[in-house]
């Protein structure tokens, strides 16, 4: 439902409510309760003695907790404490409204008699439980046994109930539309930003955005930790909304946002954050590749093949020719929740994963990412063997980016334990994150550098040879006529690795075919070769529907020859380049999709144990 419904429910609340009826025996005049806004003011001062808390009606994601708030207070000041009477109050109070000029006022309670107390015990504890379940009144407990509770003052659970309301509803206002704390959770921004590091997202740098559910549990993303449901609910939508902003996203920006391709996702508890992965499409591409090798499992050749790229390229024409329909069998397969299916191809046994289903997320729900901006609305973007360009010139690169290199004749000499304290001590190079041996001996690595550690070990190892690691492009993915002729079977399903997926289209990390990242009000020349680059957002992100028949494209069933953009969009690459899920992977980035600027490390934690001391507060660039 339109978040606007509710703001209408809320201006009509106090006639709903007989306010004209009660606000006299508050020593107020019948017209303040009819003057929207004024009303709000006006009930605010009576009941708690702060009229400025009206303002906070408007605010989307604690409107709703402030009308309760009010609600509950208005009815306690008719002497209505009991279990039922609290509930009423919160959820549905129209029932008590009705018959609450009947009663009279009752002064405020008197911390100092037991009686008062007592009368409202039961109502103070239920609101308690709902500001933070059964944790809220272990802390008011184990505090409450540290201070002995003082004649005439408010009781721990009173007290904490209040504190808690009011921290979530000042907690959730700031981490909506201020800052909010953020933590690192892979490798892409390595050495930019490390595994184990805690940021501050600035939302107030490119505008904070107005959450599209509103309604949400207070200081948790999507799910609610230990009990692994979903934390918000999709009763009150909003359509994208930004208010203005200190800037604009700039090239090389630090950026975190919502997960473009994260509106479906395999949902299973037992995972972190509870998702098998967040790339669906990518794990619908490689369901519907085991379907299709399963098909095969007992094909009397099957047994002669020793390689995937031989089945590919024996078999995968079939699975070409019928991609549609492999992928709605995989989709089918995912969506029944009984098994999800991972691993070499084409055995005919694989180990089954069972998971819960798929669900979908709105926009400010999926999950969040961090990558740097290396190109904003209308420039020209392309990767030429690992070198970045932007408008045809070598774009920024940042002091920590990440290359990787096959590096041989590094040593001869020494133990495995004796090379990696020297790589750690000397270089601050970590196995498995910065480095893998390629062979038996200790001469052959994979190693990830950034310029200056590969300046150091050149100048270090001078007998070494270090080569950049780059996967050739056999041809142009958008315009190259001699496509055809190394575009195999196998190279065609190893094309869906990457954006956009299609099998006609080449690209990889270190080598990807020029693009222009799409600038809201400019328009594009449809072509049957540029279509994948340009379906999600026509479709997912702005809405459309979108039929391609015979080279030709219905927009809500109007034939076009070009499409006009409606939103801004960005592509982001982790400074990781060889270890990054990025728009290479997933495509363009909305300008709904933003979350924020990413401005400082105020904590970082080695997952290997032990603080690093040197990153706290340390700025990003």
């Amino acid at each position: 439902m339109n978040v606007l419904y509710f703001y209408l429910y809320i201006l009509v609340h106090p006639y709903l409510s007989f306010w004209w009826t009660s606000f006299e025996k508050f020593g107020r005049k019948k017209w303040e309760a009819l003057i929207p806004f004024y009303n709000y003011n006006v009930a605010f001062h009576v009941t708690n003695k702060k009229g400025w808390w009206s303002f906070l009606l408007i605010v989307p994601g604690v409107h709703l907790i402030m009308l309760a708030v009010l609600n509950l207070t208005y009815i306690r000041k008719f002497d209505k404490f009991s279990w039922i009477e609290t509930l009423q109050g919160i959820f549905f109070p129209y029932f008590l409204y009705s018959k609450i000029n009947q009663f009279e006022i009752v002064a405020d309670t008197n911390w100092a008699n037991p009686k008062d107390i007592e009368k409202r015990r039961i109502s103070d504890h239920i609101v308690l439980f709902l500001c933070l379940p059964i944790l809220g009144h272990v802390v008011a407990y184990v505090l409450g046994l540290l201070s002995k509770e003082k004649t005439g003052k408010k009781t721990n659970i009173k007290e904490w109930g209040d504190s808690i309301v009011f921290a979530l509803v000042a907690a959730s206002i700031i981490r909506t539309y201020v800052f909010e704390p953020f933590q690192i959770p892979t490798g892409s921004m390595e050495k930019t930003l490390l595994v184990g590091d805690f940021l501050f997202v600035n939302k107030l740098a490119y505008g904070c955005k107005v959450p599209v559910t509103p309604l949400s549990f207070p200081l948790v993303h999507n799910t609610i930790p230990w009990v692994d449901i979903k934390s918000y609910t999709d009763i009150e939508k909003q359509d994208y909304f930004r208010l203005p902003g200190l800037g604009k996203i700039q090239r090389n920006d630090v950026v975190v946002f919502n997960y473009p391709s994260g509106d479906t996702a395999v949902y299973d508890p037992r995972m972190p954050h509870g998702l098998m992965g967040h790339d669906y499409y990518g794990i619908l591409n490689d369901e519907a590749l085991y379907l299709f090798a399963q098909s095969y499992s007992n094909h009397p050749e099957i047994s002669s093949i020793k390689t995937m790229d031989e089945f590919y390229n024996k078999f995968g024409v079939d699975f070409i020719s019928n991609y549609s329909f492999w992928i709605s069998k995989a989709r089918k397969s995912i969506s029944s929740g009984v098994v999800y299916s991972k691993g070499p191809m084409p055995e005919k046994s694989l180990p089954y994963i069972k998971h819960y289903g798929l669900i979908y997320r709105p926009v400010d729900k999926r999950e969040n990412y961090i990558k740097r901006c290396v190109g904003v609305p209308g420039d020209r973007l392309k990767i030429i063997n690992s070198v970045l360009f932007i408008n045809n010139k070598p774009a920024f690169i940042p002091e920590n980016q990440n290359l990787q290199y096959i590096v041989t004749n590094f040593i001869n000499t020494g133990s495995t334990s004796s090379f990696e304290n020297m790589m750690l001590e000397q270089y601050e190079l970590e196995k498995e994150r910065d480095y893998q041996t390629l062979s038996d001996s200790h001469n052959k690595f994979l190693m990830n550098l950034t310029k200056n550690e590969l300046n150091k070990l050149k100048k270090d190892f001078r007998q070494a040879k270090f080569e950049l690691v780059i996967i050739p492009q056999l041809y142009n993915s958008l315009n190259d006529s001699t496509k055809n002729i190394s575009n195999s079977p196998s190279r065609k399903i190893t094309n869906l690795s990457t954006f956009p997926k299609d099998f006609n289209h080449q690209n990889n990390v270190t080598n990807y075919s020029e693009i222009i990242i799409p600038k809201k009000g400019t328009s594009i020349n449809l072509t049957s070769e540029n279509i994948a680059f340009y379906r999600r957002i026509i479709t997912a992100y702005e809405g459309h529907n979108l039929l391609e028949k015979n080279d030709n494209f219905y927009i809500d069933g109007k034939k076009v020859t070009s499409y006009k953009f409606n939103l801004n969009y960005y592509w982001m690459m982790g400074d990781n380049r060889y270890n990054s899920a990025d728009s290479r992977i997933w495509g363009f980035v909305p300008e709904d999709h933003i979350v924020g600027k990413a401005s400082v490390v105020w904590f970082s934690k080695n997952p290997n144990g032990g603080v690093r001391w040197n990153r706290i507060l340390k700025f990003i660039k």
